[in-house]
C-alpha cells in the first residue's frame, strides 16, 4: 500500500479508540442499573481481555482487521470502566474522603499513559518484534481486577437504595470503613432512599430539561468535548 494509504489506515486505527469509548460510555448507565456497580465493574473485564487477544495476535495473524476491532474494543472497555469505576468508588467512601478518593480515575489514566508511553520507546517494546506485546499489556490490569475484585463488597448506596437490602449495606459499610460509627452515613442514605423512592428515573433530555442542574450539564459537556477537540489522544 501507498504511504497515504498506510497514513489513512494509522490513524483510522488512533481515532477508533475514541468512537468505541463514545459506544461504552452510552451504555455504563444501563450495566450500572442492571447490574449493579461491582458486577458491572467485573464485566468490563471480558471485552478488556478480548481486546488485548485481538490487539496481541494481530502480527502472527498478519490482520490489521483484528487490530482496528481491538482498538475499538478497548475503547469500548475504557468508555464503560471509567464511568462505572467513578460512581463505584465514590460510593464506597466516606464522605471526608469521597472527594480525594474520586480523582484517583484521573490519576491511574495518567499513571497509565505514562508508562504506557516509557514502555513504547525502543529501548522497551517499541520494536517490530514486541510491540503486540504491548497492545496486549492492558490484559494484566483486567486480571488484576478480576483476582481482587470479587472480595470486595457491592456499594453500600446501591445495596440500600437499589436491592433494599439494609443489613448487607450495613455489612458493606463496616468491611470498607471498619468498625467505627457509621450512624449519621447511613442515615444520610435511608433519607436518599426515602426522598428518591417511587421517582423514575431520568432521561439525558430530562436532565436538560431542568433548570436546576441544566448548566451544571451544559458546562461539564463543553470542557469534556473540549478536552477531546485539542486532540489529546494523538498528542
Amino acid at each position: 500500500p501507498s504511504e497515504e494509504i498506510i497514513t489513512l489506515m494509522w490513524s483510522f486505527i488512533v481515532s477508533i479508540y475514541s468512537i468505541g469509548g463514545l459506544l461504552g460510555s452510552m451504555f455504563a448507565g444501563y450495566f450500572l442499573v442492571r447490574f449493579g456497580r461491582k458486577k458491572a465493574m467485573l464485566l468490563t473485564n471480558i471485552p478488556a481481555l478480548l481486546s488485548s487477544v485481538l490487539m496481541g495476535l494481530s502480527r502472527v495473524c498478519g490482520s490489521f482487521e483484528m487490530l482496528i476491532i481491538g482498538r475499538m474494543v478497548s475503547g469500548v472497555t475504557a468508555g464503560l470502566a471509567l464511568n462505572i469505576h467513578v460512581p463505584y468508588v465514590g460510593e464506597c467512601s466516606p464522605q471526608r474522603l469521597r472527594g480525594a478518593i474520586a480523582i484517583t480515575a484521573s490519576t491511574a489514566i495518567a499513571i497509565g499513559k505514562f508508562v504506557g508511553f516509557a514502555l513504547g520507546l525502543r529501548e522497551a517494546l517499541g520494536v517490530d518484534a514486541l510491540w503486540p506485546v504491548l497492545m496486549a499489556a492492558n490484559a494484566l490490569p483486567a486480571l488484576i481486577q478480576l483476582l481482587t475484585l470479587p472480595f470486595f463488597p457491592d456499594s453500600p448506596r446501591y445495596l440500600l437504595i437499589d436491592k433494599k437490602d439494609k443489613e448487607g449495606c450495613i455489612k458493606a459499610v463496616k468491611q470498607l470503613w471498619g468498625d467505627g460509627d457509621h450512624t449519621a452515613e447511613i442515615d444520610d442514605m435511608m433519607a436518599e432512599q426515602k426522598a428518591i423512592n417511587g421517582e423514575k428515573a431520568k432521561s439525558v433530555c430530562d436532565l436538560f430539561r431542568d433548570r436546576a442542574v441544566r448548566w451544571q450539564l451544559i458546562t461539564l459537556f463543553l470542557v469534556s468535548s473540549c478536552m477531546q477537540l485539542i486532540g489529546v489522544n494523538v498528542v
